[in-house]
């Protein structure tokens, strides 16, 4: 590739987790790794440079098992990088996402002193992730993983959240998960949604030109930020008791519950989207991959069918009023389910831990991320909707309401509650696999 950025993607040496979506169903485990000594960690990067698969392989160096590897800005402090280097990552990474709370709503019990230890310290420098088919998959590259820390007593394991992706792809709330997915100019992956125009690679992958027509901004040397792409990582409970009985009450009855749960989403359960069944379920339509996030929103600007402050509406207007800024802010999001459901039916809370673990990827944490989490999900104005929050995953904390369009008068719920609770997160560099090697060779 020339070395102003033009020319095809290196799928070679790009990370297969930055681009390639993931199957389902998975099991997944995420481990959180501190570096107390830089030769051990040096030495760990050259090891996970032959671990880590790269995009342009269908299957790992494990078969169907996968292995990705990111780095916190104080994990790269760790191993030494020079001061140069680490001045030219962006401003959101340095500072990491503890201190950016208060601009991602992550206030009041989802502040990050109520965060799960060590999420949000500086005692975290490399996430490993670690996929794969089934939990018997997932001890085979665990394996892997562990040979890659043996004899290494520079390193320590902090942290580990196991987590899965279920078949019917059901995240604790009861909606079918994992369903859009954008195409991306030269990985070759098609995006689920065929009214969407390939993004440029540049909004996922350092090196490359972007939506406007430039490069994002790359940490230098070359062979440090070229292909590599930024991740945020969230754990995020989800307090499913209180969401049914928050429907149960503001409900005439079952039919009606899953309305007003369709409403809020902008989807049915099932996945069957409100653009294309607005009036009954359909879950033929929600389970057809090539069907379910085939739909707009330029026949229904008032939000008769989809209402504007729906979640699915907020996290990706599509092509409505503000769709000519809307690619700038497009997110590839992969969320990973923890804990078991709770039973159909309870009303009462179990005192489970459930959730999901979330993980956004993409090359402008400040445009893409930080501008939804706050402009989109936590602030209603881009849709006319005043400072109204996302009725699911919004900080509602001290109540909220959220509108449905109809005829004659709109129909108004209030006393939202939050019901995704933040339990920790970090901000992280995902490097190429050229990066891992200069990175062990770092002296």
């Amino acid at each position: 590739m020339c070395p102003n950025g033009e020319g095809p993607l290196q799928l070679d040496d790009i990370q297969s987790g930055i681009l390639r979506p993931r199957p389902f169903p998975y099991a997944a485990t995420y481990l959180l790794l501190r570096i107390d000594e830089r030769d051990a960690g040096r030495e760990l990067m050259r090891r996970l440079s032959g671990l880590v698969a790269s995009a342009a392989v269908i299957q790992s160096p494990a078969g169907d098992a996968w292995l990705s590897a990111t780095l916190t800005f104080t994990g790269l402090q760790a191993l030494g990088v020079p001061q140069a280097s680490l001045d030219s990552f962006p401003w959101e990474l340095r500072q990491g996402m503890a201190r950016r709370a208060t601009a991602l709503g992550d206030v009041g019990e989802s502040s990050p002193e109520h965060w799960e230890k060590p999420l949000g310290t500086p005692d975290v420098h490399v996430v490993l992730t670690a996929l794969a088919p089934n939990r018997e998959r997932l001890g085979s590259e665990l394996a892997r993983a562990d040979e890659a820390l043996r004899n290494l007593s520079g390193l320590t394991v902090i942290w580990r959240q196991d987590c899965y992706a279920p078949g019917d792809q059901k995240e604790p709330f009861g909606y079918r998960d994992g369903i859009s997915h954008p195409a991306i100019e030269g990985s070759g992956i098609p995006g689920t949604n065929p009214h969407e125009v390939p993004l440029r690679a540049g909004e996922f992958v350092l090196g490359y030109r972007d939506e406007l027509g430039g490069f994002p901004p790359m940490p230098f040397p070359d062979a440090l930020g070229r292909n590599g792409s930024y991740v945020a990582f969230r754990k995020l409970h989800q307090r499913v008791a209180a969401f049914r009985q928050y429907l149960r009450s503001n409900a005439t009855g079952p039919e009606d519950e899953e309305l007003l749960a369709a409403k809020m989403m902008g989807r049915w359960r099932s996945g069957a989207p409100l653009a294309r069944c607005p009036l009954h379920d359909d879950p033929e339509l929600g389970a057809d991959p090539r069907r379910s996030n085939d739909f707009r929103f330029e026949d229904d600007p008032t939000g008769y069918k989809t209402p504007p402050g729906s979640h699915i509406r907020r996290a990706n207007p599509r092509d409505a009023s503000v769709a000519g800024v809307a690619r700038l802010h497009r997110m590839i999001r992969r969320g990973t389910v923890y804990g078991p459901p709770l039973p159909e039916g309870d009303l009462e809370d179990d005192g489970v831990d459930r959730g999901l673990m979330f993980a956004f990827i993409g090359a402008h944490l400040g445009r893409q991320f930080e501008f939804v989490q706050s402009e989109w999900i936590n602030d209603g104005v881009f849709a006319g909707l005043e400072h109204a929050r996302d009725p699911i995953v919004g900080s509602n904390a001290a109540g909220g309401t959220f509108s449905i369009p109809r005829r004659p008068i709109p129909r108004r719920v209030s006393g939202l509650q939050r019901f995704v609770v933040t339990r920790g997160g970090e901000y992280g560099f995902m490097p190429s696999l050229r990066a891992l090697r200069w990175l062990a060779d770092l002296r």
